[in-house]
């Protein structure tokens, strides 16, 4: 099965040249992601998620810890972004997004991660932590297309994006893997600074299941095309598993793929409130996958345990 990227006719067309110049101009005044800043990053102002024009990248690899139609068996083409526009307190990789480590790079530069990483066998590039620097992935796509970059593009966020912003990638993003973190804007604010992020996630799902739909696998098993919602499990009831669920099932569909995730651990700081000082519990997660059988959002996997009844998973289980 040999199935081209959409991006691919995008630049046939100049289509792609098109939203990588608009979304250019949206720098000068950025509201590139829902906090709308309104900094002009071209000339080194910094709003929310302090990152100026050029991309900050912390590392990019060849991931093998994804989902298995993320990952394969020749790993995901995975570039980590420096920095977000959220600040939740719980955050594994806090000095990256939140003290912004890693190392400033062009775009030029950043095409040829693109093109190692397609060298080297991956079978896609995982954009992670994208949502601030949608310009710059549209930019280095247009230097990287015409040097022979075909692979299946991954947007791997937090769920907390723009609708406008998302209408660019329209055609250029073959696979959203969102976050749905929280459904309570109480919880959202108090653990994420965004309290208006069940709004504006729920609005983020349903622009990226109209775009992209289903998730679609290959001869081998590896996604081209299509959506796989993250879910991460926090402990005292704090992320509303129950109630996420239920919008997947009522508000997108019973055949969305779910990645049910367990790996909840107090970073950061979370230690510095109570509810969220510790990992879950074997029940609290057993719970959320009852949950997901009781909504019938059987595509997509789930992890399991370790003997002590919490912390990072062994294995990702398909839920089917």
């Amino acid at each position: 099965m040999n199935i081209k990227p959409r991006f691919i006719e995008l630049y046939k067309t100049g289509d792609l040249e098109k939203k990588s110049r608009e979304a250019h101009d949206l720098l000068t005044c950025c509201t590139l992601c829902p906090r709308s800043c309104g900094v002009n990053r071209l000339q080194g102002q910094l709003g929310f998620c302090r990152s100026g024009f050029l991309p900050t990248v912390s590392s990019y690899n060849a991931h093998h810890g994804e989902e298995p139609p993320i990952s394969g068996t020749r790993g995901s083409g995975t570039i980590f972004f420096s920095h977000c526009n959220l600040s939740c307190c719980y955050c594994q990789n806090w000095p990256i997004s939140q003290l912004g480590q890693g190392q400033e790079v062009s775009c030029e530069r950043l095409a040829g991660m693109m093109m190692e990483l397609q060298q080297r066998g991956c079978h896609n590039i995982n954009f992670v932590t994208p949502s601030h620097m949608i310009a710059q992935i549209l930019m280095a796509l247009e230097i990287a297309v015409p040097q022979g970059f075909n692979l299946p593009l991954v947007y791997n966020t937090s769920g907390y994006d723009s609708l406008d912003s998302l209408k660019l990638l329209e055609g250029v993003i073959d696979i959203y893997l969102p976050d749905i973190r929280y459904t309570d804007p109480g919880a959202a604010e108090r653990y994420s600074g965004a309290g208006d992020y069940p709004a504006v996630n729920q609005a983020t799902l349903k622009e990226m299941w109209r775009q992209v739909g289903e998730l679609q696998l290959d001869d081998e098993g590896i996604a081209f095309r299509g959506m796989l919602v993250r879910h991460l499990v926090l402990p005292n009831g704090l992320s509303q598993t129950k109630e996420a669920l239920k919008f997947l099932y009522c508000e997108i569909s019973p055949r969305v793929h779910l990645s049910l995730m367990s790996q909840f651990f107090p970073a950061h700081k979370a230690n510095q409130t109570a509810e969220l000082g510790r990992n879950i519990s074997r029940e609290e997660y057993r719970q959320a996958v009852e949950w997901t059988k009781e909504y019938e959002l059987e595509n997509g996997w789930h992890q399991e345990l370790d003997d002590t009844g919490g912390g990072p998973p062994d294995r990702i289980v398909k839920t089917t």
